[in-house]
């Protein structure tokens, strides 16, 4: 038995905005299109926040700020949170601050993770909050000890207090009944989140899952390493929450692999890419009540056939074991025919002052449009109910 989903039903897809929003987007998408400005623009817009150039913040505060992210403030995000959940659409809360380099700035997502903790305690359509890793500590820590180097002294203590910050982070989700994502990175300090993140769940994941990881299936070693994570937590009686991206980094990871002479950690092909996610999703699916699976994916295959097996074995769509997820933004057709099928569905959510998140929003202009295709293809869709509208 099939589900009923159509992720070609673009009237569902952009319900929830209004003309001049639709308008709007396909300005942005039109622009990104062009693989030449991004790659342009991208630098040029840091040096710009750097030197605070005039109106520099504004402009992109009213472009891809505005499509990619939920507000400057937590405050300032609920509008965007209340307005996905009219469409029973939830929302994974992510303060968008990484790659820092000193205490104070640790100190202050700390602070703002747990402030959003609170807040998603509070708020049913908040289910998760996000944290990176590299927001709550050095990058040269993280990568010194994935190479399993010595740490001197003070890196000892650094370490200590990463562990601290992640260990307040989990206890203060499973005391308010809130759940953590752990964001993969680099590969080159990969090993160290995963070890962070797989102790965190032997600790708090008994009795329900409170810590997810995530895999990027792009990698041809990480089908294998969550099959062994799910192993090693039904041994040992914790559960496993696995959020199952396809991966951000892939043009990054390719051209330090070549520049160093190592093998590259990327999967050569799409093909073997695909086939590594989907078994991923079927494997997590069929163990479902043991692992906590989020399908965070823009592929319409992938969760079609996720959302197909939920319903041809007759499992609960409802379960909070069986998810999917989306970033803001992207990939509306997938979001909300998902939930009007009554799924579990999310929008990914970053907030943070614009300067803050301008690092995520390049990544995801340059990822996109280069790598994925996905910009064409919501330019395509947002042409498609543009016309339906009469508005072109």
């Amino acid at each position: 038995m099939k589900t009923q989903l159509n992720f070609e039903d673009y009237q569902t897809a952009f319900a929830h905005l209004s003309d001049s929003d639709l308008r709007a987007a396909h300005r942005l998408f039109s622009l990104m299109n062009q693989s030449w400005l991004v790659n342009l623009a991208s630098p040029l817009g840091l040096a710009a926040l750097r030197l605070r150039v005039p109106l520099t913040r504004y402009m992109i505060e009213k472009t891809m700020f505005r499509q990619f992210c939920g507000g400057k403030t937590l405050d300032g995000s609920k509008q965007t949170i209340a307005g996905l959940w009219e469409s029973r659409v939830a929302t994974l809360l992510d303060f968008g601050m990484e790659g820092k380099n000193h205490e104070d700035a640790f100190e202050k997502t700390l602070a703002e993770n747990l402030r959003a903790i609170e807040f998603a305690a509070s708020e049913q359509s908040v289910p998760v909050v996000v944290t990176k890793i590299s927001g709550l500590a050095a990058n040269e820590l993280l990568e010194k000890s994935d190479r399993e180097e010595e740490l001197s002294d003070q890196e000892l203590i650094a370490y200590g207090k990463l562990e601290n910050r992640l260990h307040l982070l989990a206890s203060k989700a499973s005391e308010l009944g809130v759940s953590l994502f752990i964001d993969g990175e680099e590969s080159w300090m990969q090993n160290t989140i995963d070890r962070l993140t797989i102790d965190l769940m032997a600790e708090f994941n008994k009795d329900r899952v409170v810590v997810y990881n995530t895999y990027q299936i792009y990698r041809w070693d990480k089908l294998a390493d969550l099959k062994s994570d799910i192993e090693e937590g039904q041994k040992k009686g914790y559960k496993i929450g696995a959020k199952l991206v396809r991966g951000a980094y892939m043009d990054k990871e390719r051209k330090r692999a070549e520049l160093l002479a190592y093998k590259s950690p990327i999967h050569a092909n799409k093909e073997a890419v695909d086939a590594d996610y989907d078994e991923a999703l079927i494997y997590c699916a069929d163990r479902y009540e043991d692992v906590a699976l989020c399908c965070a994916s823009h592929n319409a295959k992938s969760n079609k056939l996720l959302a197909d097996y939920i319903v041809e074995k007759k499992l609960p769509k409802d379960h909070p074991h069986l998810n999917f997820c989306q970033l803001q933004g992207m990939s509306d057709n997938l979001t909300f025919n998902l939930a009007s099928q009554g799924y579990n569905v999310a929008k990914y959510v970053v907030y943070g002052p614009v300067k803050e998140v301008f690092p995520y929003l390049v990544r995801r202009a340059k990822e996109n449009s280069s790598v994925t295709g996905d910009v064409s293809r919501e330019l395509s869709m947002i042409r498609h109910e543009m016309k339906r509208r009469d508005l072109c």
